[in-house]
C-alpha cells in the first residue's frame, strides 16, 4: 500500500509530498469555482493521473515488444457536470509517433484500456489513437 499526505494550505491550496522522493505537487481550485487557478484542480490531477497512467502501462508493453514510445502524448479533456459538480465524462486522445505495425498497435491499445486508473474511475472514458 501507498501513502500520500496531503496539506490544506488555505485558500482552497493543497500540497501533497511524495514519501519517497519529496516532489511535492500543489493543486488549487479553478477561479470559476471559488480558487486562484495557480495550479492544477484536483479533477485535472486526476486527468493527469489517467493520462499518465495509460501512457505508462502502454510504455511497459512497448518495452516488451522492444518499441521505442519516446514523445508519444496524451490529451486529456475532462467534461463536468454539475448537482452535484463531478466529472461526468474524460476522453484521452493518444498520439504515438513513428512506424508501428498493426499487430503491435492492437496490443498496445488494449495495454492502455488495462489502465488501473481507467477501471477505477466509473465514467465514459473513450480513448483515440493516432498513429504517425
Amino acid at each position: 500500500m501507498s501513502e500520500t499526505v496531503v496539506h490544506y494550505e488555505g485558500a482552497l491550496g493543497c500540497r501533497a509530498e511524495h514519501a519517497e522522493s519529496g516532489t511535492i505537487v500543489f493543486t488549487d481550485f479553478p477561479k470559476d469555482y471559488r480558487g486562484c487557478g495557480k495550479g492544477f484542480s484536483p479533477s485535472e490531477m486526476l486527468s493527469v493521473s489517467l493520462g499518465s497512467c495509460i501512457l505508462s502501462i502502454m510504455g511497459i508493453a512497448a518495452e516488451v515488444l522492444q518499441i521505442d514510445m519516446t514523445g508519444a502524448t496524451a490529451t486529456v479533456a475532462k467534461e463536468m457536470a454539475y448537482a452535484p459538480r463531478r466529472i461526468s465524462k474524460i476522453s484521452v486522445s493518444v498520439q504515438i509517433t513513428g512506424e508501428i505495425n498493426e499487430k503491435y498497435r492492437s496490443k498496445l491499445e488494449a495495454a492502455a484500456r488495462a489502465c488501473p486508473v481507467h477501471h477505477v474511475l466509473g465514467i465514459e472514458v473513450p480513448i483515440t489513437f493516432h498513429w504517425n
